[in-house]
């Protein structure tokens, strides 16, 4: 009887040690690895915080010119911290565009992330509006005016042409509280061209922004298919409902020369709609459990608010007036403060990639 043979296998065994993550000791191979996680994380929401800080050295401008107790070096240190910000970031952004072309592209095909495309040329424009050293009839403001302005109009011929024309993209698809931010930029760069004394040039602006709001409000008011789709942590992003008309009143005012009553109707519609919001704050609380670059759609809004107060004050002349500016223009100093504190402690998360944008490029794909 032959004797059984057992087949014999060879068992390999491959143990993986973990591998250790390259330390760079030289800066020079680390900075361009950063730089490009900066840009490919960058995106045009970021220019909230130049708007907040801009519009913040718009409100200590009017303020220290009215009282001159109020300590004029504050209004300097804030416009040039400003300045820098947006310098900053445009630079930043222009290299994105140059290097991650593709990313930019996203952005302006998603149906939130192409409203705050006007972000950088409606800081620029409160910049300008609330510069020490130059005056509106100057030949410089009138330039960086134009610079500034003719980036608004493209995007409003691209942005407002497809709600109308394109399919995919009517209003009644894209629409979302976001979408008031190009009514906001149309808003300021009238508010910019009244002071120039271009009455024409700013009735042409405030009107374009105006029929395209109350078109907006309207869509939005219905929950239509858009504003369902708008995510849970860019719900500070309902600030702007208060925002755009707080802006339009300033706007206005600055083209009659006066806080008239079409003024006076803007300014009480964003102080009820602020109202309307502060009484449901269960709407908010989901959205702040986690810090958010879409925090400081807080401080601008509310900076917005604070300068229609500040013009009402002005025209009345009242008690209540004086005391609804004071209450506002402390909230709105109060708000950016907290939000600057909570960004600089929150530093870590600045710059992390933002799973919105990049999620989808339309609400029907959600």
């Amino acid at each position: 009887m032959e004797s059984l043979k057992t087949p014999s296998q060879l068992i390999q065994i491959k143990i993986d040690y973990p591998r250790r993550k390259k330390r760079y000791t030289n800066l020079a191979d680390a900075e361009p690895i950063v730089l490009k996680s900066v840009l490919s994380s960058l995106h045009a929401g970021y220019f909230r915080i130049s708007l907040s800080l801009c519009s913040q050295a718009l409100l200590w401008k009017i303020m220290v010119h009215l009282h001159s107790n109020l300590p004029s070096m504050a209004f300097y240190l804030l416009w040039y911290l400003a300045l820098a910000t947006q310098v900053s970031l445009c630079f930043l952004y222009a290299f994105k565009c140059v290097y991650f072309s593709e990313l930019v592209k996203e952005e302006f095909l998603h149906y939130i992330g192409v409203n705050y495309l006007y972000a950088p040329s409606i800081s620029s424009l409160l910049l300008l509006q609330s510069a020490p050293m130059m005056k509106p009839h100057s030949v410089m403001y009138q330039t960086l005016f134009w610079v500034f302005a003719v980036p608004v109009l493209t995007l409003d011929l691209k942005l407002y042409g497809q709600w109308f024309t394109t399919e995919k993209r009517f209003l009644s698809v894209m629409a979302n509280p976001a979408s008031q931010v190009s009514v906001i930029a149309n808003l300021v760069a009238a508010r910019g061209a009244a002071e120039m004394g271009w009455k024409e040039c700013a009735l042409g602006l405030f009107t374009l922004g105006m029929v395209h709001y109350l078109v907006i409000f309207v869509t939005l008011y219905q929950r239509l298919p858009g504003g369902n789709n708008f995510p849970t942590t860019l719900r500070p992003v309902f600030f702007l409902f208060f925002a755009a008309p707080a802006t339009a009143s300033l706007a206005w005012n600055a083209i009659c020369g006066s806080f008239d009553t079409i003024a006076k109707m803007l300014f009480f519609l964003s102080l009820f709609i602020f109202t309307s919001l502060v009484c449901r704050p269960t709407l908010l609380k989901k959205s702040i459990k986690r810090f958010n670059v879409a925090w400081w759609a807080y401080s601008f809004p509310l900076t917005f608010l604070a300068l229609d107060s500040v013009q009402y004050a002005q025209e009345v002349n009242n008690q209540v007036a004086s005391a609804l500016m004071f209450i506002f223009s402390s909230i709105s100093v109060l708000i950016f403060l907290g939000v600057m504190l909570l960004t600089v402690a929150n530093s870590k998360r600045l710059l992390r990639r933002d799973p919105v944008l990049w999620s989808a490029t339309a609400p029907k794909d959600k």
